[in-house]
């Protein structure tokens, strides 16, 4: 036996077990009170049919809890639900890629305005933020704002914008 297991590379009592046959395989999962938690849990499924294992636990432990009834463990909801095919399907939709390249077309000036905002750390550790807009056709910068160690507000945006307007339109429109 010593030279099989030393051969084999194993322990010789895995041989022995083996051997011997002592263990049993494992048969399927079956627990007798599944069969009293099912109705139960189909109920609540086909009361809210886009619900995961996880929220079925909780809204069956919930009534549970109510009943002065232990709770039951989300693994046990997860397997009742999966011999029972009432698990939700997994994501299936393949994604195409990415739609947009990035280009921007537009046809005249003033129809299409971006923004974005930066912020960066001066020498003297003063934080600069800076918020502006651009026209999408020319790329020139229509207004913009700059505020040092605060956030951009939104009234500063609100600024921003009616700057661009009366610039590019003469005036404001309401």
């Amino acid at each position: 036996m010593k030279a099989v297991a030393d051969t084999l590379g194993v322990s010789r009592s895995n041989l022995n077990e083996r051997l011997k046959g002592r263990s049993k395989p494992r048969g399927s999962y079956h627990k007798a009170e599944d069969a009293e938690l099912l109705p139960i849990i189909r109920r609540l499924v086909d009361q809210r049919p886009t619900y995961g294992y996880r929220r079925i636990a909780a809204l069956l432990n919930r009534e549970r809890r109510a009943a002065d009834k232990p709770v039951i463990n989300a693994k046990r909801v997860h397997r009742i639900m999966g011999n029972h095919a009432m698990l939700l399907e997994k994501h299936t939709a393949v994604r195409k890629g990415r739609l947009h390249d990035g280009k921007v077309m537009v046809m005249r000036s003033n129809l299409r305005w971006c923004s974005d905002g930066l912020e960066f750390t001066c020498w003297n550790g003063e934080v600069i933020r800076l918020a502006f807009i651009i026209d999408a056709f020319d790329r020139e910068i229509i207004a913009w704002t700059a505020v040092a160690n605060a956030g951009i507000s939104g009234s500063d945006v609100r600024d921003m914008m009616l700057e661009a307007v009366e610039k590019r339109f003469n005036g404001t429109r309401a």
